[in-house]
């Protein structure tokens, strides 16, 4: 009896991580400059950008979470989080559900907004646990913006600027993008929605008699079911309407 309880204690535990790793998406991040190190996020050090290359975190990739759970196994991984400001973009919902039952985002050209976010300046052998996890020639291109805006925390600039660029599109609820309710921008036109309320439109879209906790669990565990869930999500997706230079990797 007591290791039939144990098991399904367990299992609830399982689910439960499950249900709020999707839900919680992007995670928690600084509003503000840090060097990512020993697994945790701490006082800020701008000289270890130098022979690095900067490429922007709009997503979960801001957060010493999601950092942690792809370099984790690397105790010896540092990484300077620069916070910054983007003009003309928008942090959007695409029209994917990811292998955790997410729903990623993605940046989205918006004339008039600004927003906040940060850049990664990763060395090369960082840089290719990041194309890796990001499914890069999958997922996303990875990609050289030009002639853009982005003022960075401490007063500097830059120009151009790396970024994963979405092959999906975004995410289109009643003709417009969603953005992420957890990422703040200026001028932003768009409605904005936590994680856990788009996997309800995702459900409403793709498998509406389903409770959601199933649906969720389901995305997570059913890599079949979920590939058909981002082809229904897909079928009136709008690409990222601004230029960029595919970078080979």
């Amino acid at each position: 009896m007591s290791a039939t309880v144990s098991k399904n204690s367990k299992l609830d535990c399982e689910r439960g991580g499950q249900l709020e790793r999707a839900r919680d998406y992007p995670y928690a991040f600084p509003m503000h400059s840090y060097t990512y190190r020993d697994g945790c996020a701490s006082t800020f050090e701008p000289m270890l950008d130098q022979g690095r290359t900067p490429v922007l975190a709009f997503g979960s990739n801001q957060s010493p979470l999601r950092l942690r759970q792809k370099y984790g196994h690397d105790a010896d991984t540092v990484i300077p989080v620069q916070h910054a400001h983007l003009k003309g973009f928008d942090v959007v919902y695409t029209a994917r559900i990811a292998s955790y039952g997410a729903v990623p985002a993605m940046l989205q050209a918006q004339a008039g907004a600004e927003v906040s976010l940060a850049v990664t300046w990763l060395n090369d052998r960082q840089l290719a646990v990041m194309h890796e996890s990001e499914g890069v020639g999958v997922n996303y291109d990875f990609a050289l913006l030009e002639d853009v805006e982005i003022s960075l925390d401490r007063g500097d600039r830059l120009d151009d600027v790396y970024v994963y660029a979405s092959r999906h599109g975004h995410f289109v609820h009643d003709e417009d993008a969603v953005a992420l309710a957890a990422v703040v921008a200026k001028g932003r036109n768009w409605p904005e929605r936590t994680t856990g309320e788009m996997l309800v439109l995702a459900r409403d879209r793709v498998s509406p008699a389903a409770q959601i906790d199933d649906f969720i669990l389901r995305l997570v565990g059913d890599e079949g079911f979920r590939r058909a869930c981002t082809e229904a999500l897909g079928y009136d997706a709008v690409p990222f309407s601004h230029s960029y230079r595919t970078i080979e990797v």
